[in-house]
């Protein structure tokens, strides 16, 4: 976990899980409505789930939302998005919420603005993927660059930065205060099905995880 992990699962994976009690989200005793505002109910459990300005990857019928909190600067989130990728596709009824979550610095969060702006041309999943896919820290030229080859409008890109800064803002202001309530210190974290899950899995954690909140929905 970025800035924050400690050597493996303390002490064991069923350790590092919060179950998420029925009804409304809640996690480590705190009710998300706590935040919301009259004007502004953006820790429901609706906005958590299925916040329409919210990409999604994965199976988006699927039976199992996992919701993953990262930052494009964090190695930890870089080193785990192909294999959470894989078990996704293996499962093949998972559904991926992708909130943007910039807390690695000033870059990290012209990352996030410019992938969530990518998102107005279709091109959100394309830049995600480059900023992810590579080993080193990001700078702004870098993204640009990144960006570019991965087919992304940059004229297009920079006006829905501005036409669209109000909304983008908005978005990564309810992810923050999302990853907040439920307690997250860094990144990578996720909400598995009704479990908490603040850190690195496995493969085979994360497929065990899925299992669990599974059967943890059944009953």
């Amino acid at each position: 976990m970025a800035t924050f992990l400690k050597k493996g699962l303390v002490p064991t994976r069923r350790a590092a899980l919060t179950l998420i009690g029925a009804g409304a989200l809640a996690a480590g005793g705190i009710t998300l409505a706590r935040a919301a505002t009259d004007d502004d109910e953006v820790l429901t459990e609706a906005k958590v789930l299925r916040d329409p300005d919210v990409p999604v990857a994965g199976n988006p019928d699927g039976n199992i939302s996992i919701i993953e909190w990262s930052d494009y600067n964090c190695p930890y989130c870089r080193k785990l998005e192909p294999e959470l990728r894989q078990v996704i596709q293996d499962d093949g009824k998972v559904r991926l919420v992708m909130k943007d979550w910039p807390v690695l610095g000033p870059v990290s969060v012209t990352a996030a603005r410019i992938a969530l702006a990518a998102k107005y041309q279709d091109k959100y999943h394309k830049a995600h993927d480059a900023m992810m896919g590579v080993s080193s820290r990001l700078t702004e030229p870098r993204i640009d660059e990144l960006l570019a080859a991965a087919g992304v409008d940059m004229d297009r890109l920079k006006r829905d930065l501005t036409d669209h800064a109000k909304d983008i803002d908005a978005v990564l202001k309810r992810n923050n205060e999302q990853a907040e309530a439920f307690g997250f210190r860094g990144t990578p974290s996720f909400i598995v099905g009704k479990y908490r899950v603040p850190g690195v899995l496995s493969m085979a954690e994360f497929e065990q995880v899925i299992a669990d909140a599974r059967k943890a929905k059944m009953n």
